[in-house]
């Protein structure tokens, strides 16, 4: 029997490191992705914000700018996949993106992922001026930067003409190490607009929940594909799992008082056997990877204990 190899990725949504200093910040950064890396994951990202979200700590916390971070990271690794997770489609003109992630896929000699979604943080929107349109505009507009993106990367002289956004005969030179262009993260699981439009350009999809909620839209997302004659196992199926990885009672301990009070109940902490059973419900269910998140995962040596969990995967496999 045929086994396919999991797929991992190491999420930083959090730059908040006590006692750090900001000229100093970068180089945590660097020295997580490149654990990351060492561990075995195969795709390093970073949040696509400019205020701290409520889900990891205050909005006035430490935010870097995706893509810049993103470039330098391209400099200090060799292997990871590199994106953020995941870019709101209301944040940059649609063909500016695509110019910016060809240059991220130039950087780091073909390791780019164009990750985008809906867009939903409307407190930064106000904030930083951004318009903030009902739902429905985002969806439409997050279909049309995903074609001019996909335009941008395959052809020389592209020109379309949507309900939000236009491009004449744009130029996107040099063209991506990628070829046809850097791969399509969607984020976000919506049913109706968002899977659909997964199905169109995605080679990589993002959604949250257990086991039961997130399988639940794989037969969805399945129908989807099928509508626009694709088939669903080019789509690389992930899901965002927030688990850190103690042997000991003193390491959990340890783990455990480096999170905020208030994220502490958030926090699942597991040896790695009981890792591996966890991570091996979600592959059993159809999923083909897991995302973990360093709201939890904060030091090097966290890291190196995911990975053991990652090798332990992937040492018994999952059927194809």
């Amino acid at each position: 029997m045929a086994i396919k190899r999991p797929f991992f990725s190491y999420h930083m949504p959090n730059y908040t490191f006590p006692g750090t200093e900001n000229d100093r910040l970068f180089d945590r950064v660097v020295e997580l992705a490149q654990s990351a890396e060492k561990a075995g994951f195969d795709m390093v990202t970073v949040m696509d914000h400019f205020y701290q979200i409520g889900a990891v700590g205050r909005e006035e916390e430490p935010m870097l700018e995706g893509y810049s971070t993103l470039a330098a990271l391209a400099t200090q690794t060799h292997r990871v996949l590199l994106g953020t997770m995941v870019t709101g489609v209301t944040y940059r003109n649609p063909a500016m993106l695509a110019k910016t992630v060809t240059t991220l896929d130039i950087i780091s000699k073909g390791r780019a992922v164009l990750g985008l979604g809906a867009a939903w943080n409307d407190v930064e929107h106000a904030g930083y001026g951004f318009e903030f349109p009902p739902i429905g505009e985002r969806e439409g507009r997050l279909e049309e930067a995903l074609t001019i993106a996909k335009l941008m990367f395959t052809e020389e002289r592209p020109s379309f003409t949507g309900r939000y956004y236009q491009i004449d005969r744009a130029w996107n030179n040099p063209r991506p190490v990628t070829p046809g262009g850097p791969r399509i993260m969607v984020g976000g699981g919506g049913e109706k607009r968002t899977l659909r439009t997964a199905a169109r350009f995605a080679d990589i999809t993002n959604w949250f929940g257990g086991v039961e909620e997130a399988s639940a839209k794989l037969p969805i997302l399945a129908r989807h594909c099928e509508s626009v004659g694709r088939d669903p196992s080019e789509i690389t199926k992930t899901v965002g799992l927030s688990i850190a990885v103690a042997e000991s009672e003193a390491d959990k301990a340890a783990l455990l008082g480096r999170i905020p009070a208030d994220k502490r109940p958030l926090a699942s902490v597991v040896g790695v056997r009981q890792g591996v059973d966890i991570v091996g419900r979600f592959l059993d269910a159809g999923f083909d990877g897991l995302m973990f998140r360093n709201l939890f995962v904060r030091t090097p040596e966290d890291v190196a204990r995911v990975g053991e969990l990652i090798a332990a995967v992937r040492k018994e496999g999952v059927p194809a």
